[in-house]
């Protein structure tokens, strides 16, 4: 097309992909196209706006390494990511929801007995807390040999990467179910935390007059082999922000709440069970 308008360069854009990419990738990039183009419109665009922009996901790109994805942050921070994660992972059959895998996963974790502690560094005055729970398919059978990966903030809002006055792997570890599908750890309480908000992400929170702020809460990974793999979050029901978490990933189901034990050793106790979807159901 020759004469670009206000009134054809979506058209010509959308018609300028290739009838060889795959039907995906066009089904995807024409309504990301027109989405796009019609957003600018929509505001009245000008041209200094959009140069901001561009430098803003030049800044996101600059404080990006290998851990720490700034444009991961930023899809939170817009409700991308959870929106993403429960177009992916409906609830069909009763199965747990689930949450944003968050950015402060690490892999192989320590393998732990059940019931064993997750804390590897004492802080002074702030409560433990027994969780336990059963792991069990949707028709409520339980679920033995499950591998329950969990992990947390410290009572500082830090997780142990960012941490150098923390061990390796603090307060992370791995567990698996036994033949009544249960399992048991000790941590701590969670705190609430700042989401980092140094880097192009801290910016858009200040355009937007969000706060950076998430509630205290425990990670969970559940797998086992003919199941859907389970990522949520599980939020300690007294915590502050949880109606306005900063990432929006709180769900009423995924609220537990902790109250005081008379166990050796723990201040709290909160029992939290789940629910796993067989893989050939989650394929109908």
């Amino acid at each position: 097309m020759r004469n670009i308008t206000l009134d054809n360069i979506t058209e010509a854009v959308v018609g300028s992909m290739s009838t060889e990419i795959a039907p995906r990738n066009r089904e995807v990039m024409a309504s990301l196209l027109k989405h796009v183009h019609a957003f600018c419109k929509d505001v009245n665009l000008s041209h200094a706006e959009w140069l901001q922009a561009c430098e803003f996901m030049r800044r996101a790109g600059d404080i990006s390494d290998d851990a720490r994805n700034e444009f991961i942050l930023i899809s939170d921070i817009l409700g991308v990511e959870v929106l993403v994660d429960m177009l992916d992972h409906k609830v069909t059959h009763g199965e747990s929801e689930s949450t944003v895998l968050g950015p402060f996963y690490r892999e192989n974790a320590p393998v732990l007995p059940n019931g064993a502690s997750i804390i590897q560094k004492d802080f002074p005055g702030h409560e433990k807390v027994y969780v336990h729970g059963k792991v069990v398919d949707t028709d409520g059978a339980p679920l033995p040999h499950v591998t329950v990966d969990v992990w947390e903030d410290a009572p500082n809002g830090l997780y142990e990467q960012q941490d150098p006055n923390q061990p390796d792997y603090n307060l992370r570890g791995r567990f698996e179910t036994t033949g009544q599908g249960e399992f048991a750890f000790v941590g701590l309480r969670p705190e609430p935390y700042p989401i980092p908000y140094d880097g192009a992400a801290g910016e858009l929170l200040n355009y937007m007059g969000h706060h950076p702020w998430r509630p205290g809460h425990i990670h969970f990974m559940i797998s086992v082999p003919g199941y859907q793999p389970l990522i949520t979050q599980i939020y300690d029901a007294d915590t502050k922000y949880l109606d306005n978490d900063s990432v929006f990933a709180v769900k009423e189901s995924l609220i537990g709440k902790m109250h005081a034990s008379d166990r050796d050793g723990v201040d709290l106790e909160m029992e939290f069970d789940f629910v796993l979807k067989p893989l050939a159901v989650a394929a109908e």
